[in-house]
Formats: C-alpha cells, sequence, structure tokens
C-alpha cells in the first residue's frame, strides 16, 4: 500500500545517493538495453521487409510483448545516483537520435520496394502497414518523441535542434514550443490544452487537444516576436519556430512521395499519425483529472509508474512528476516521488488501457484520485490563473 500525500517535503522525494561503480553501471546498461530494444527490432524488420503477410504480422508481437513484459515489471523507487559521469547517458542519446532517423529512411526504402500487381499484393501491403503502424509507429514514439522530449527541455542549442528534427519527422514539430513554453507553465490547469480532465476520455481529449495545441504554439511563437496580433505576412513571421517547423515537415513529406513514391508516403504518414496518438495519449494519462492547489508544480500534479521497464525503455519518464519540478534534470538524474498518484502499470500498459479500455482506465483513476484526495476530490481546488 503506498503512503498517502504529505507537504511537498524532501522526505517524499527520493534523494540522489552514492552508488557504486557496479551499482552505476548496471542503471546505465539497463538505460541502453530497454531504451534501444524497440527500435532495433524495427531496424530489422525495415531491413529485412517487405515481408509476406504472414510475416509481418508476426512483427507485431513484440510490441505486445514488451506491454506484457511492462505489465509485469518489478517496481523501480531507488534513488539516482550522485555520480558524475553525464556523457554515457548524453551518448545513449545520440545514439537513440541516429538509430531512429535512420529507421525513418529505411521505413521509405522498404515501402517504395512492395509492388502492387494483383489483389494479393494488396494483402502483402496492408499487412506490412499494419506491422509499421505498430512497431514502427511504437518504436518512433519511444525512441524518437521521447528522446525529442528530453532534447528540447536541454539548455544546449544543438540538443533542442535535434529534438525539433525527431519532431518533424513525426509531423509535430510544434510540441518543442508547446510543451516548453505552454503546458509545463500551466500543467494542472483550466488553461493547459495538454491537460485531461476529470471524466474526459481519450477520443474527446485528443480532438481538443491536437488543434488547441498547435494553435497555442503558434500565439507563443507571436508573442516572443513581439505582437500575438501580427498578421501572417508580417516580416517578424521570418522567425517564426512554428511556421519553420510546418514549412520542414512540408517537405520532408513531399520528399518521402518524390523518393519513395505514394505507398512510401502512405507508410511514413500513417507511422508518423499514429506516434502522434501515442504521444497525446501519454499526455493523457500523465495529467488526467488533476488541478493544481497553488501557483508552484507540485509532485502530486503529475502521475508517475512504478516499472521499472518504463523507467529504462522511456529514459526516465515514469518519473514525470519529478520532471515537472525540475524540468531541466536530465532522465538518468529523475527521482522517484511517493505523493503523486501512480498510474495502474507501466506506462505500455496504462496507454493500452487508456485506448481500448477507456472507462476501466477512468474508474482506476477516478479511485487513485478520490484515494489521494486530489484532482476533484481536493479540498478547495482551485485552478490559478496564468
Amino acid at each position: 500500500m503506498r503512503q498517502q500525500p504529505r507537504g511537498h517535503d524532501v522526505s517524499t522525494i527520493h534523494t540522489p545517493q552514492a552508488t557504486s561503480t557496479s551499482a552505476l553501471t548496471g542503471h546505465f546498461a539497463a538505460h541502453v538495453f530497454w531504451a534501444s530494444l524497440l527500435p532495433l527490432i524495427n531496424l530489422i524488420f525495415l531491413l529485412t521487409g517487405p515481408h509476406d503477410w504472414w510475416i509481418a504480422l508476426l512483427w507485431i508481437t513484440p510490441v505486445w510483448g514488451l506491454v506484457l513484459l511492462d505489465n509485469r515489471s518489478a517496481a523501480d523507487r531507488r534513488p539516482p545516483s550522485s555520480s558524475t559521469r553525464v556523457w554515457p547517458f548524453d551518448a545513449l542519446l545520440y545514439a537513440l537520435v541516429a538509430l531512429q532517423l535512420l529507421n525513418h529512411a529505411l521505413l521509405g526504402w522498404m515501402a517504395s520496394r512492395l509492388m502492387i500487381e494483383s489483389w494479393f499484393d494488396v494483402g502483402t501491403m496492408l499487412a506490412n502497414l499494419m506491422a509499421v503502424l505498430n512497431l514502427s509507429a511504437t518504436a518512433a514514439a519511444s525512441s524518437g518523441i521521447v528522446i525529442a522530449h528530453e532534447l528540447v527541455h536541454r539548455r544546449s542549442r544543438v540538443h533542442r535542434w535535434w529534438g525539433r528534427v525527431l519532431l518533424m519527422f513525426v509531423g509535430y514539430e510544434h510540441f518543442a514550443t508547446e510543451h516548453i513554453r505552454g503546458h509545463h507553465p500551466r500543467v494542472a490547469t483550466a488553461d493547459d490544452p495538454a491537460t485531461a480532465r476529470h471524466g474526459e476520455s481519450f477520443l474527446a481529449f485528443y480532438k481538443r487537444t491536437v488543434p488547441a495545441q498547435l494553435k497555442s504554439a503558434w500565439r507563443l511563437e507571436k508573442k516572443r516576436l513581439g505582437d500575438v496580433e501580427m498578421g501572417f505576412w508580417d516580416r517578424r513571421m521570418l522567425q517564426h519556430r512554428v511556421l519553420h517547423g510546418l514549412l520542414a515537415e512540408t517537405a520532408i513529406f513531399l520528399g518521402y512521395l518524390l523518393l519513395c513514391g505514394p505507398i512510401g508516403l502512405l507508410f511514413f504518414a500513417g507511422q508518423a499519425r499514429t506516434a502522434v496518438i501515442l504521444l497525446e495519449t501519454i499526455n493523457y494519462v500523465e495529467h488526467w483529472g488533476l488541478t493544481r492547489s497553488g501557483r508552484r508544480v507540485q509532485p502530486s500534479d503529475s502521475w508517475d509508474a512504478d516499472s521499472g521497464i518504463t523507467l529504462y525503455a522511456l529514459v526516465g519518464l515514469a518519473r514525470h512528476a519529478d520532471h515537472h519540478a525540475h524540468a531541466s534534470r536530465p532522465y538518468h538524474e529523475l527521482r522517484y516521488c511517493n505523493e503523486s498518484p501512480k498510474m495502474p502499470t507501466g506506462y505500455y500498459g496504462t496507454l493500452l488501457m487508456a485506448m481500448m479500455a477507456n472507462e476501466r482506465y477512468q474508474a482506476y483513476a477516478d479511485a487513485e484520485l478520490k484515494r489521494l484526495g486530489l484532482g476533484p476530490y481536493r479540498a478547495a481546488a482551485n485552478w490559478p490563473a496564468i
């Protein structure tokens, strides 16, 4: 049984501790194995494709296997290491960026080799597309969007640029602007389109949040440039980062069409759309039903997951509460917070529940908020203006 929430003090957060060399090596090795597993499987799938229809469908099984493993994963609440050796963890990010960009290129190459000469070929194409929508899209979300999320929070301009590039390859570059300058200041308030409301279904959230986040990012960039009312043809729009992202994404999509043909574009667009759905499912479960009790973000304003596999495969995303408290803290230094509400399983299983069994997810989440006295059950809860 988890502890009842207490005040936001150091006793409820597992602070860094000195760690032996062997423990630190094991910590890093776990990140390497789990974070690289799905993109490497996807790499093999793309290099050996296109596949016969029945073989293509078998490539869906690694994703479902990961869901089952994550559902049964042991909890990992250990504090992070106090070691200053950060370069191996950064090197892993660089390797994952390169691997994901390679997979994007191979996706178009594999799809371009599919030839439609009969109805049987149509079935083969659809089976390969189904595998892409499961395996490649999940890898794009976990090794692309999640890594991009880590990078856009870094102080280095180079890191932030590579994070934006990864987001461009799923057609969602504006996330870099909206997430940093919109979501983080407004999280768990009515002004944040990425915070799911209590009782809101995933479908309703998705329909609301996607256009709202783009609109917010567009407005935030206008504000940065000095005038939220400026027209599209204002010269300052040449410096509008969201506009830059939209133009780059258009160029990428046209590039797939010209180099890989219509089937290549179909496969690329399909995995991008599915990866974005997974991203917004993550947003949905990370703050569902929560309302801030003050202007300062608390650990109880975000949902966490106990799963060790989620922690390592999604580079620290399991400890989302500490991330909101310290947004620039690297993924391997994030701390476990006792007072945050906890998901029913790791991220993989929780996302599946939120999408496929939403009423069951909401029932669990509502009971967890009620148990902890959060969200609508928080006494005198208020939604601060931002």
